[in-house]
């Protein structure tokens, strides 16, 4: 459990990067369907070269063949309905607001227990909505200041991936074989998203054209620390506990440092505000919830 979390925290720092990127993009003018599209686009390759000394890439077309249509929609589920939404989501607003708005997917990832025969662990689920809680807080100076219309387009697209990425995540865990290895899977899953990505990256190139040389150079480090190294360690720490569904919903809690990692780039990088007396207050329950989660799980 202790490894698990380990990777999970870790997972969170380099997941921060597709926040902070992705802001980065939209306000140099890049447009928001490649930044979705390049991340997968640049991701697959990678990903390929990694497991093209051995038969795994070999393993999992077989694996794919033998069950193509779950396949092909717990893939799009978990990485299309997830990451495209969450791009549109994350470039209305500040970075600090889609990465607060997405740890929804850790309350999303305790109710969705039901559908795999499990029952929701209550007291996981209380942590949970003490991290909402406090993220909540955190973020009430910055909402007093938006407008409507883009607090809207923020949380609801937001919302719907929140609830695709553990999702998508638990289906392919359940249906890939015991001897599948997580970098496996990871491949798999985004060679079965590539017609939704190519799709998006060809209508992409009809609404704005080609993507420019900055919006490719800032989609391939996204690729690197979000698509490769952060994915990989994050399914890896699922794939640790996945039989534990407390263990499990602590694993995926630890996606709530993403707003503290998030925090500090916007403010070094993007010149985001300091958090106010109350922001810093949500931090502190943030924390608070992030250590109840973990220490609930080994009682």
């Amino acid at each position: 459990m202790k490894k698990a979390l380990i990777y999970g925290i870790l997972a969170s720092f380099f997941f921060a990067f597709t926040f902070i990127l992705n802001r980065s993009m939209n306000l140099a003018g890049g447009y928001w369907m490649w930044s979705a599209s390049l991340r997968y686009l640049f991701t697959f390759p990678v990903l390929w070269l990694m497991l093209a000394r051995s038969r795994s890439a070999g393993k999992v077309w077989k694996a794919v063949k033998e069950a193509p249509v779950p396949w092909l929609v717990w893939s799009t589920v978990g990485f299309g309905l997830f990451y495209a939404p969450l791009t549109f989501g994350s470039v209305l607003g500040e970075s600090w607001l889609a990465a607060a708005t997405w740890q929804l997917t850790i309350a999303a990832g305790v109710l969705l227990t039901p559908l795999f025969g499990k029952q929701i662990p209550i007291r996981n689920l209380g942590w949970s909505i003490l991290i909402l809680a406090g993220i909540f807080m955190m973020q009430v100076p910055h909402l007093e200041r938006m407008e409507v219309r883009t607090v809207v387009l923020t949380l609801v697209p937001i919302l719907a991936a929140a609830f695709s990425y553990p999702l998508g995540n638990r289906k392919m865990m359940a249906l890939c074989a015991e001897t599948m290895t997580t970098l496996e899977r990871v491949y798999g899953m985004t060679l079965c998203s590539m017609p939704f990505w190519i799709v998006m990256s060809v209508w992409a190139w009809v609404k704005s054209g080609p993507a420019q040389g900055g919006q490719i150079f800032q989609s391939l480090c996204v690729a690197l620390f979000s698509g490769v190294i952060a994915t990989v360690l994050f399914f890896k720490a699922t794939d640790m506990v996945k039989d534990n569904p407390r263990h499990l919903a602590v694993i995926e809690a630890t996606q709530c440092g993403e707003v503290l990692f998030t925090l500090l780039g916007g403010i070094l990088l993007l010149k985001d505000r300091i958090p106010e007396p109350v922001g810093l207050a949500g931090i502190a329950v943030i924390v608070a919830g992030m250590v109840g989660n973990s220490l609930s799980a080994g009682e």
